[in-house]
């Protein structure tokens, strides 16, 4: 790629923002650095927390708000971005075209992008009113997400015409998302000594069909607007048992279901309920200890529509979760298009591509600087 100022400002932006560990319930940092960036005239901030909302000037235009979170999952133990240097800062490189550190895809590229168009950008200039948000605690639970307690608190991003939801997806637009349902799956037994098995009942071997029964699940597809949603149920965690020589007496499987747009949150719970003890035999007992809904797709939103038309991006579903799911119960219509790369997301040698940060870069502002259709909000 032809080196130019915007290239290079974009990749030490995303690179510095790495560079800054953020691991979920440790952002004070990183919020800090960034509220700096906005401590001046014309730009006006509210932070919660960890979490901040900052606006040019309110003019009557309508509103556009670029959304983006903070927080990474933790670096992998024998990764390359465990090691803090003296100065606290994590290892974060450049190799060609090719950036590499902690979130690089989720989602420091994005915020990168944000940055680097407020730096750019007029705020008193451009037809649209500009809203930035940064938040907190996304990858965590959905109850303790940031975005909430901020938008309780800073009533102006409810006004948004349009949200723009930085999350990766290689200069692609996603809509709508997933819905996700985590739940504790706990089968009971009795402990023995393993020399004695037959005294006992081991807990683990009684979750063998149920384990079963969620691997043969077949994946279930679901159109909307055109846009195939994968919907998908499974198994991330086991624990169970208390020594090597006991039989087990409980046995807990976390099961997560990532669920369609088609269904409220209510139905998928019951689906799942229904699943858990079909899939069981009415031997386990179903604990859900995290819901999030799903998003809507928006695509016939006249917001939505002319955020397509007008930066000509490509179209996929949103397969997996993000805020667009919350910020739609607040009736803002959204958009998931970020720079860095999905299959990136979480991995322990995360990387991102500066070609896209350069292509979400150049759609968004292209947007900003042109007159939004009549009828869109102000």
């Amino acid at each position: 790629m032809p080196s130019d100022p915007m290239a290079e400002r974009l990749a030490q932006l995303c690179l510095d923002l790495c560079a800054i560990p953020s691991v979920t319930g440790d952002e004070a940092r990183l919020c800090g650095m960034i509220a700096a960036r906005f401590a001046d005239a014309p730009w006006t901030s509210s932070r919660v927390g960890n979490a901040l909302a900052v606006r040019g000037p309110p003019r009557g235009r309508p509103l556009l708000c670029l959304v983006g979170h903070t927080d990474t999952v933790p670096p992998a133990a024998d990764g390359p971005y465990a090691q803090r240097d003296a100065n606290g800062d994590l290892p974060a490189w450049r190799q060609g075209d090719r950036l590499h550190g902690l979130g690089a895809s989720d989602m420091k590229s994005g915020l990168a992008v944000m940055l680097a168009l407020a730096e750019a950008l007029d705020p008193t200039a451009l037809p649209w009113d500009l809203g930035l948000v940064f938040y907190d605690r996304e990858e965590g639970p959905y109850d303790d997400n940031g975005l909430e307690p901020l938008l309780d608190a800073v009533p102006w991003i409810a006004q948004s015409s349009l949200a723009v939801l930085l999350e990766p997806s290689q200069d692609v637009a996603m809509l709508g998302c997933l819905g996700c349902l985590h739940g504790w799956v706990r089968f009971e037994g009795r402990a023995a000594h393993s020399a004695r098995s037959w005294l006992g009942e081991n807990a683990v071997h009684k979750a063998g069909a149920f384990i079963s029964a969620v691997a043969q699940q077949a994946p279930r597809h679901v159109g909307i607007g055109g846009l195939d949603y994968v919907e998908t149920v499974g198994i991330t965690l086991a624990r169970g048992g208390r020594a090597r020589n006991v039989v087990p007496d409980s046995f807990e499987l976390n099961l997560n279901f990532r669920f369609a747009p088609d269904r409220t949150l209510a139905q998928a719970e019951s689906w799942l309920i229904r699943f858990v003890d079909e899939a069981s035999g009415g031997r386990a007992t179903l604990t859900i200890h995290d819901r999030a809904p799903a998003g809507p797709v928006d695509a016939e939103h006249p917001a939505v529509r002319h955020y397509l038309a007008h930066t000509g991006v490509a179209v996929q579903p949103k397969l997996g979760w993000t805020d667009v799911a919350r910020l739609s119960l607040r009736g803002i219509p959204c958009v998931n298009h970020g720079p860095g790369l999905a299959a990136q997301a979480h991995q322990a040698q995360e990387h991102t591509d500066l070609a896209p940060l350069l292509g979400t870069y150049g759609r968004l502002r292209a947007l900003l600087e042109a007159p939004p259709p009549p009828g869109i909000g102000g």
